[in-house]
């Protein structure tokens, strides 16, 4: 595998305000941004960074909460991004701004090697274990003041409903303080959030709903304790939301908890690639071998790695031989021997032997580096699929903001008694339940989860763009040598022309392609060298794309390359066309030779087909995907490895330049093929960038891994396979989430707004609201974290295969048993109530029809009653049952109340009503007690 890195820290893009005819490279900088609660969120902060002059693109994902930000170092400063996020409302961690000086330095160039690279990439770590202290912190915030709240609310739940000898008012006079404190301590969060919304353009996020939910009820709940009287006299329910308010904070601040957790699971991918480094390193010295910490080893230096031990850095073997652990690389555990002149990778695992390297990238060069990096983009990125969230996030706030005034409005006009509080009750039930996390929550954590689990196998994905583009790829492309083939030619016989030299023929040939790094190159001068031959220096060595190179060897002109090039140049290859045919005929590659305009001969280079390939075609045939070879070599060659392949004849493309690939892309686009490139040398390089998913083979050249949007870490072409079932497998995930989180909202906010009322009388409390939006967000997330069981591996992948099938059943199992334990939550607290209101003995008073004696109802200690008081009269009636706490009435004109309540004590009560104002209750006929107002029942307890 190429050690070079796989990633740049910026890429070419023509600035607005520049010429036509200049390029402007727009660097990168993340941020980690503080105070994200939603989707609405995220959109804010990635207006205002686009609004900011010489900012080309910003991206914020909720799930990482870090803003990535493509700017023009001309036009604007890191710092003046920062405070654009500030002025959306928002923080940048502190120490944000020196890490990302430092981790623009190293991915930059700036930094390149030795202590200093070493120094850039500490820094960078620090900066995510200062990210991770601070989430490990907040985390930690949530949990206690979530079980705080939830704790307070449990006990004030219990003095309002329990057998307590205590009047209504004086329980809500004692609840009012522990529900103040959780409102103003565990709440202050979100009047915080909402604020920086509110006051930076009016805006409003998931914050605002929580804020102005919890504080409708407690603000209500306040005014009840605090004047009671004006509420009776007003016919208002005295019932309070003290636990209302306290239960919702509490189950917003565990959902938020689990959230907190699970997102700490989706970036485990970072943290165990990070973890792979080896932290010492055992330096060969004059004196000896002396172990030295990593950050001190310098680009050739002499490093020593014996059995068991991690390879510190990477570099190429000097001495010895041993076999190596790759699967952090690769995802495969199969040990690949390696043997001096070979390339060993930083990380990689030492299995048998001893030997002695010589480091060539250290610190943030490494190949280890480069993949963390490129793992985190991709974790921070967006798909496409995520912009219609976005969208309706941006203006779903204040859409149910609206949504919640409506419903007010219309259970004040419309509903029953006691209406205010039915109404206020609705309100704040919309504005809980219709919270925008899960949306915001659906891509994201899909992508961090889906990229980690794809790095740990070998495939790195750029991005959510390159993802979801993947899942959708109807035809691949596939180069042959290094892609199809092993990529590590061999010659397999030289053939001079007739009465030539074939010694000389090779020296000629290595002299030559001694400046070229095309494999085939590679395969002669191994040849040469393996034969002992001296050859002399090339002058005016020049690589002819796609065709072969030229030089002046002994100042004579030398040509090198395929039977077109030497055609191209009018030179008669004679008998050698046909030798060269014939070989090709045999899956060989003819590699031409002429010397000052005279064809001398020919070399025959043999690559075997890679085992694998036959099996990736297969595979992508299986998935309706058709594959094509196209490849720069002889078509008889190209025949011999389709064959092999199991490529058909009419789907090869053969001796054809890099921009013939490129052609052959934008051919298959334009009749509506998504067209996947897999290649590995700088002549895919263009087809690569053309094409619609360019896939680079991981041993391939640095500009082909540039070019794409996958990168294959290994050889093998079943990756191909793996790459695009992980897209569809983290896709699905995706659209289950975003319809998970659509359903939820199109589903219970009509719920919440009362929609079921008219037909079954029922109606969601705000408390079941908040446990709905909790839940919502962690199934989503959890849904998400299914990925991690997901083996991305080819050969995992093609076995999998065969149980799709399976695979869907058990998603849609998934998210059935989830909406079912939503569903059976909210069905069983409501059964609950109905079933006690069924098993209560009835009573119905009318204000207007107790006449004479009041009614006697004779009843077992501790069984419930219900009882339901109409008001037929002109005041509002206050009734109260002296010796029972907690029971009152207080119906407007025309209105009725229910009361649910247990006697444990047995003896006589009496039910006493007035009217509000204290005058007699017109129409009662029952004797005035002592206390003032009439009785209008009796209930003889008995044991």
């Amino acid at each position: 595998m190429s050690t070079a890195p796989l990633i740049e820290s910026a890429s070419a893009v023509p600035a607005a305000s520049a010429p036509a005819t200049t390029d402007v490279v727009p660097a990168e900088v993340s941020f980690p941004v503080v105070g994200m609660t939603c989707a609405s969120c995220s959109n804010r902060i990635e207006r205002f960074l686009r609004k900011t002059d010489g900012v080309v693109e910003a991206s914020v994902n909720l799930a990482t909460e870090v803003a990535t930000i493509r700017y023009l170092p001309e036009q604007v400063g890191r710092s003046e991004l920062a405070v654009a996020i500030e002025k959306a409302g928002y923080e940048v961690r502190p120490g944000a701004l020196a890490a990302a000086d430092a981790r623009a330095a190293a991915m930059g160039g700036a930094i390149t090697t030795g202590a200093t690279g070493a120094a850039a990439a500490s820094a960078i770590d620090s900066e995510m274990d200062e990210t991770e202290r601070a989430r490990a912190a907040e985390t930690r915030q949530l949990g206690i003041q979530s079980a705080v709240s939830i704790a307070a609310a449990i006990g004030i739940m219990v003095l309002m409903f329990g057998p307590f000898p205590f009047a209504m008012n004086d329980v809500n006079r004692l609840v009012l303080w522990p529900a103040t404190f959780i409102q103003l301590w565990a709440g202050r969060r979100f009047y915080e959030a909402a604020w920086r919304a509110f006051r930076h353009g009016f805006g409003t996020n998931m914050s605002t709903l929580v804020a102005v939910g919890t504080s409708a009820a407690w603000a209500y709940s306040v005014f009840v304790t605090m004047y009671p009287e004006i509420v009776v006299r007003a016919g208002l329910s005295g019932e309070t939301y003290f636990d209302s308010s306290t239960i919702i904070i509490g189950l917003i601040l565990l959902g938020k908890w689990l959230e907190a957790r699970a997102k700490g699971r989706t970036t485990g991918a970072i943290k165990r690639l990070i973890g792979l480094q080896a932290k010492t390193a055992r330096l060969v010295t004059a004196t000896g071998d002396l172990d030295v910490p990593i950050d001190r080893i310098q680009p050739g230096d002499l490093l020593r790695v014996r059995p068991g031990e991690k390879v510190p850095t990477d570099g190429v073997l000097t001495e010895g031989s041993s076999a190596l652990d790759e699967a952090m690389l690769t995802g495969e555990a199969m040990p690949v021997t390696k043997r001096p002149g070979d390339e060993v990778i930083g990380a990689t695992l030492n299995t048998t032997g001893s030997f002695v390297m010589r480091a060539t990238r250290v610190g943030s060069e490494t190949a280890l580096a480069q993949i963390v990096e490129l793992v985190r983009r991709a974790q921070g990125s967006k798909a496409p699929i995520q912009r219609l969230a976005d969208r309706i996030s941006g203006i779903f706030v204040p859409t149910v903001l609206g949504i919640g005034a409506l419903t007010f409005a219309l259970w004040w006009l419309l509903g029953p008694e006691p209406k205010v509080t039915l109404a206020l009750a609705a309100f704040i039930t919309v504005v809980i339940i219709a919270c925008p996390c899960a949306m915001g929550l659906a891509t994201p954590t899909a992508i961090m989860v889906g990229t980690g689990r794809g790095a740990e196998a070998g495939i790195l994905v750029r991005g959510g763009e390159a993802l979801e583009t993947a899942q959708r790829v109807t035809t691949v492309l596939f180069d042959k040598t290094g892609t199809l083939t092993r990529g590590t030619p061999a010659v397999a016989e030289l053939i001079p022309a007739a009465g030539g030299d074939p010694v000389l023929l090779l020296r000629i040939a290595a002299a030559v392609e001694a400046g070229s790094e095309h494999p085939l190159a590679s395969a002669i001068l191994l040849a040469a060298r393996e034969r002992g031959l001296a050859f002399p220096g090339a002058e005016q060595f020049a690589a002819i794309v796609g065709g072969g190179a030229q030089a002046t060897v002994d100042g004579v002109p030398v040509l090198v390359g395929s039977a077109r090039l030497l055609g191209e140049r009018g030179i008669d290859l004679g008998p050698l066309g046909e030798i060269g045919d014939v070989q090709a005929g045999q899956g060989r590659t003819p590699v031409f030779v002429a010397r000052d305009g005279v064809a001398i001969g020919l070399i025959t280079i043999a690559d075997p087909v890679k085992p694998e390939a036959a099996e990736a075609v297969r595979a992508l045939a299986a998935q309706g995907v058709t594959s094509w070879l196209v490849t720069g070599d002889h078509r008889a060659t190209a025949q011999a490895v389709a064959l092999a392949a199991g490529i058909p004849t009419e789907r090869i493309r053969a001796q054809v330049l890099p921009g013939d690939k490129a052609a052959l892309v934008a051919e298959l686009q334009a009749a509506g093929a998504v067209v996947a490139m897999v290649g590995d040398g700088i002549n895919d390089a263009p087809a690569l960038a053309a094409a619609d998913l360019g896939i680079a083979i991981g041993t391939g050249a640095d500009v082909a891994i540039e070019a794409s949007d996958v990168t294959l870490v290994g050889g093998d072409p079943r990756g191909v396979v793996a790459a695009l079932a992980l897209s569809r497998r983290t896709m699905a995930v995706i659209r289950q989430n975003l319809f998970w989180a659509f359903a939820y909202n199109v589903v219970l906010i009509p719920v919440a707004m009362g929609i079921l009322y008219p037909a079954f009388g029922v109606t969601l409390n705000p408390a079941m609201a908040a446990g709905a939006m909790a839940l919502s967000s962690v199934s989503v997330i959890s849904n998400s974290l299914r990925l991690r069981a997901y083996d991305p591996r080819p050969a995992a992948v093609l076995s999998a295969s065969r149980h799709a099938a399976w695979t869907r059943v058990r998603d849609a199992a998934y998210l059935g048993l989830v909406a079912l334990a939503a569903i059976g939550v909210a069905a069983g607290v409501i059964g609950y109530g109905r079933w006690l209101n069924a098993n209560a003995r009835p009573v119905d008073l009318v204000a207007t029809g107790l006449r004479g004696e009041a009614p006697v109802i004779r009843i077992a200690a501790g069984h419930d009653v219900l009882v339901t008081f109409r008001n037929d009269d002109v005041a509002v009636q206050v009734c109260t049952l002296p010796g029972v706490p907690r029971v009152e009435l207080n119906p407007r004109p025309g209105a009725a109340q229910a009361a649910r309540f247990a006697i444990s004590t047995p003896g006589t009560y009496e039910l006493t009503c007035a009217p509000a104002s204290g005058a007699a209750m017109s129409g009662m006929g029952a004797a005035t007690p002592a206390g003032g107002g009439q009785v209008g029942a009796r209930f003889v307890v008995g044991p």
